[in-house]
Order: structure tokens, then C-alpha cells, then sequence
């Protein structure tokens, strides 16, 4: 899931940012460990006004006012010229927006994809310079090339919860879709890296991902307004694709990717309030020290408001509906049903291993790991290949190290506290999630990204309840009732975790995770 990593964001590349000549630069995460660029990588300004009509911009551009939602609402309906492809995605789901079975309930989407769909290369390349259009693109021939390839497993294991076996390797060794890969990878992936600069894909060649490597035609680009003078709040979202009964908009289906869109939707702030404290981080005046707080005041009533978002999942998308439509989210990498990989004939002979959707690829959480500065364990658990934290800005608890001991710094360590408080709460959540979602429901060893699913999560938790407990331990000053309680509540759920990670490992036979 996310979560929301579930999800898990819509960025790619996750960039590192610093303040710099009261500038903030992002670049590529190259390197393991930070250290200047060696060569020059495009950087950019983060929008205040994100531009929404224009269509020689990328979609994805991190912004001030939408924060990590594309700069407009996602394009619902794709021009005639791929009426194909439009035609195949409405009659897809299990239940179609007529209510009626769809290809998927029947178990006859492959064969009418390799029957109906052409080869519409010319068409992508006729609009490849409207890059709004270009992810539209993405997120349906994602859902199509998702849903070709996971179309068996779902056949086979329908009714039965969420369980996925080996026996899969031997149904759908090979995915036949040559009118799918061929203008899906090298047309479309390539249009939209050539707006590299701007945090998009980098896709050099027919290699790419040709599924879920990015939230965003799950989630942050799969929603629509029902009616447009109402906005982004919750009532009015509805999805544009669907595998199962998503487009029911009170559907669990519909309630898993909605309720991410509502929790990004608060992203803006967040943003916003951490460029504030970079700035504020330039000098040590007086000034600038109320400003470091303001800001961290904004990053908390963000990251407030995106939990408050997060808990709303267990009334909108219910736990035991979860492992059905999960099905088609699910990767290639470290799947037990696709051992060796998965060869897409009109690719090439090599076989191919791509991570499915997955909460690891968050954009929100990571930022503030990355402003926060959260150590994580030097285990093979601690996975950051394209992360914040693979490319280290310089240590931003400097914004704490050069105040002064007064009331001001008291309240900085407060909020600092406070801040940590809410990302442990997010991944505490997600942890229920996968606990009542996944755990309790499906012994099938590894989440759809491919990471351990009884291990994977309690690493990330533990290293920010450890964070919490390290930084209390060292101020003298003291922080008040609020944070002594929360400091109460690290204690007992770093036992709880502990006992129940151990219990899931023990019936599972997988290595715990050290306390």
C-alpha cells in the first residue's frame, strides 16, 4: 500500500533539496552518500503558481499551493485518436461504471487487448509535446499493461483472500503485448524524460517500467471532480480507472486511492513550510529564529491534517475487501510468482523485474525524513535507491545547534518534537494498515513493491521512535505535558511493535527486526 507511498508520491526521482543563496536547488540523488554534484544537474525553483494550463510542463512539478499533486486536475478522457485504448479501459473492471461485468470479471482482458488494440505509435508521437496528455497516456496504458499481466493471477485466486502462489510463474511466463510495450515505453516514458530537469522519469530506452514506478497513474493522476465548482474535497473525488469496483466511488477500491489523493491534497503546506525553515536557516537573527517556528508550525498543522486524512482509510476502504483488488498492484520483483522475471515479447528475450505500487515511494514522509534529518538502521531492510536519503543534504538539525538557549529554542525543540510525533504516527498507521489489511489475511511473504512484508515498515517506525527518544534524552529543558505524553506513547508502542513484529515472524518464519 501507501501508504501513501500508499503511496507513495509523484516524483520518480526523489530529490534532494538545501537552501542555497536563499535559493532552493534540487538535484539528483547519483550518490549513496551526499557530496557535490560532478557535473551540472538541472535545479529549479519549487512553483508558487503551478501553471496549470500549460501543457509544455510537466505534470509533476512540486509546488507551494498543490505541494506533490500534479499542477491541475489529470486529464479524464483521452482524445479519439485512442479510442482503443479508451474503449478496452471503460469495459476493464470487474464492475464496470454500468454496473455490468467487465473483461476483467470474465477473464478475457489479454485476449481482447491482443484483438483490439493497435500499434498507435503515430497517434502518441502526434501529441508527444502536450505533457499533460503524456501522463494521461502513462497512467491507462499502465492500467492496461498492469492488468494484462496480473489478469491470470487474478483468475486463478479469485475467492481466494488475497493469497498469490508460485503457481502463477507457470501460467504468464510471457506477456505477449506488442501493441502495448512498443509505444509505451520508448514513446511516451521517453517524451516525459525529456523533461528531466523538472523531476520527471529519466527512461533511456524499451528497459523501462512499463507499470507502476510511480504513484501517479494509480493515484495522484487517476481522479476526477464530479462536479468541478466543489474542488478537491473528499465527497467530490472519484476515479477515472479502475481494476475491481473503483469506480463505485463507495467502493473499497475507490476509498484505498481516493483517501491518498485527500491526504496529498495537504501536501501544499507542507512544502511550503519546509522551504520556509531552509530559509529561515540562512542567518541566526532574532527574526529569522520566529520565522524557523512559524514554518515548523506549518509543517505540523500539514502533517496534522494528512494524518487526520490517513485515519479516515479504515471507514473507506475496508480491511477485508483490500487483498481483492490488490491483486493488480502488485510488482514482478521479489514476487514468488515470477521467479525469474517476466519477458515482454516485443521487448526483447531478457527477462524484465519491476516493483509494483507501494507506499515506499511516498514523496511526503521521505521530505520529512530528509528535513528532519531521521537516521535509519544500516540493515539490508533500510532500501533507499532513489530517496531523499540517498543523496544527504548537510545536517539540518542546525536548525536547532545555532539558536540560543531561550523560550524561542525551547518552542523549536517543541515543534521539532511534535513534527517527529506525526511522522511516527503516519508510519504507526500504516503499520496497523498492513497488519489488519495484509497480515492477518494472507501469508504471502512480500508487499506488492516487493520489500518483506512483516519487517519492511517496523524498520522505517522503529528508527523514527528511536529519533524521538534520542533527541528527548538530550534536552535538559523541559517540554511540556504534550510531549511528555507522547514520549509515554513511544515507549509502550516501541514494547507493542516489538511483541508484535516478533509474533509475525514466528509464525511466518521470517527474521525480526532488532528492538
Amino acid at each position: 500500500m501507501i501508504i501513501l507511498g500508499l503511496f507513495p508520491s509523484c516524483i520518480l526521482t526523489l530529490p534532494t533539496l538545501y537552501s542555497s543563496s536563499n535559493k532552493i536547488e534540487i538535484f539528483y540523488p547519483l550518490k549513496q552518500t551526499w557530496a557535490p554534484p560532478e557535473e551540472t544537474y538541472p535545479d529549479f525553483h519549487v512553483l508558487d503558481d503551478p501553471k496549470p494550463d500549460d501543457v509544455s510542463l510537466p505534470a509533476f512539478m512540486v509546488s507551494t499551493t498543490r505541494g506533490f499533486l500534479p499542477r491541475m486536475n489529470p486529464i479524464v478522457t483521452l482524445p479519439d485518436d485512442f479510442g482503443p485504448v479508451e474503449s478496452i479501459l471503460q469495459r476493464m473492471p470487474v464492475k464496470t461504471s454500468s454496473g455490468e461485468p467487465g473483461l476483467l470479471a470474465r477473464g478475457v482482458l489479454g485476449e481482447t487487448v491482443l484483438s483490439e488494440l493497435p500499434d498507435l505509435t503515430d497517434c502518441v508521437d502526434k501529441y508527444q509535446h502536450n505533457l499533460l496528455l503524456m501522463n494521461a497516456l502513462y497512467r491507462d496504458y499502465s492500467f492496461l499493461a498492469s492488468a494484462n499481466l496480473l489478469e491470470p493471477c487474478h483468475d486463478r485466486f479469485a475467492g481466494v483472500a488475497g493469497e498469490h502462489r508460485q503457481a502463477y510463474c507457470e501460467v504468464c511466463p510471457v506477456v505477449g503485448l506488442p501493441p502495448i510495450m512498443t509505444p509505451f515505453p520508448t514513446t511516451i516514458l521517453s517524451t516525459i524524460s525529456t523533461t528531466s530537469s523538472y523531476n520527471q522519469p529519466s527512461v533511456k530506452d524499451a528497459n523501462s517500467n512499463p507499470s507502476w514506478n510511480t504513484p501517479a497513474p494509480y493515484a495522484l493522476f487517476n481522479y476526477k471532480l464530479a462536479d468541478p465548482s466543489k474542488g478537491l474535497e473528499y465527497p467530490n473525488l472519484r476515479l477515472i480507472r479502475a481494476f475491481e469496483h473503483g469506480l463505485d466511488p463507495s467502493s473499497s477500491e475507490a476509498g484505498f486511492v481516493l483517501v491518498h489523493v485527500e491526504m496529498v491534497k495537504n501536501s501544499g503546506p507542507l512544502v511550503a513550510g519546509t522551504i520556509g525553515c531552509l530559509d529561515a536557516c540562512t542567518t541566526t537573527t532574532s527574526r529569522d529564529r520566529d520565522l524557523l517556528n512559524t514554518n515548523l508550525r506549518t509543517v505540523l498543522s500539514a502533517l496534522t491534517n494528512i494524518n487526520k486524512a490517513m485515519e479516515t482509510m479504515w471507514q473507506k476502504s475496508k480491511p477485508g475487501a483490500y487483498t481483492s483488488f490488490r491483486t493488480f498492484i502488485f510488482g514482478i520483483t521479489a514476487q514468488s510468482m515470477f521467479p525469474n522475471g517476466v519477458i515482454y515479447q516485443g521487448i526483447g528475450t531478457e527477462e524484465k523485474s519491476f516493483r509494483g505500487e507501494s507506499g515506499a515511494k511516498d514523496t511526503m514522509i521521505p521530505l520529512m525524513d530528509n528535513l528532519l534529518q531521521i537516521s535509519m538502521p544500516d540493515t539490508p531492510l533500510t532500501r533507499i535507491p532513489e530517496d531523499f536519503r540517498a543523496y544527504r543534504p548537510s545536517n539540518h538539525r542546525q536548525f536547532l545547534e545555532y539558536l540560543n538557549e531561550d523560550d524561542s529554542l525551547k518552542e523549536s525543540r517543541g515543534l521539532w518534537l511534535l513534527i517527529l510525533n506525526q511522522v511516527r504516527d503516519f508510519r504507526w498507521r500504516h503499520w496497523c494498515f498492513a497488519r489488519e489489511y495484509i497480515l492477518k489475511r494472507t501469508s504471502h511473504p512480500t508487499a506488492t513493491g516487493g520489500s518483506p512484508i512483516v519487517t519492511w515498515l517496523p524498520n522505517q517506525l522503529q528508527a523514527v521512535m528511536d529519533e524521538m527518544v534520542n533527541l528527548y534524552e538530550q534536552m535538559e529543558a523541559d517540554l511540556g505535558e504534550e510531549c511528555r505524553d507522547i514520549m509515554d506513547l513511544v515507549g509502550r508502542q516501541k514494547k507493542t511493535l516489538r511483541k508484535e513484529v516478533s509474533k509475525f515472524c514466528e509464525e511466518r518464519g521470517a527474521g525480526a527486526v532488532n528492538s
